[in-house]
């Protein structure tokens, strides 16, 4: 008979990896990837929350901050 613990609802779904690429915008890359912020920070990319943040794509945003994008991107994506 099965019990809670092995009911497959029951059990927590592997979480899905997201590749975060140049072309989203800050807001996509916090939002998705929260762990993001402290990655960005640490470069020197202090207005997250910003309104140019919102329609700003990463690829810019490292273009602007004279950052390498490749990377930015990996430091992101293995944070």
């Amino acid at each position: 008979m099965p019990t809670a613990d092995n009911l497959i609802y029951n059990k927590p779904m592997a979480e899905e990896k997201v590749i975060i690429t140049k072309e989203m915008t800050i807001a996509e890359v916090l939002r998705i990837k929260p762990a993001a912020a402290a990655v960005l920070m640490s470069r020197g990319m202090h207005c997250l929350g910003c309104v140019i943040a919102q329609g700003e794509t990463l690829e810019q945003a490292a273009e602007v901050h004279g950052l390498p994008i490749e990377e930015l991107l990996e430091a992101i994506n293995n944070a």
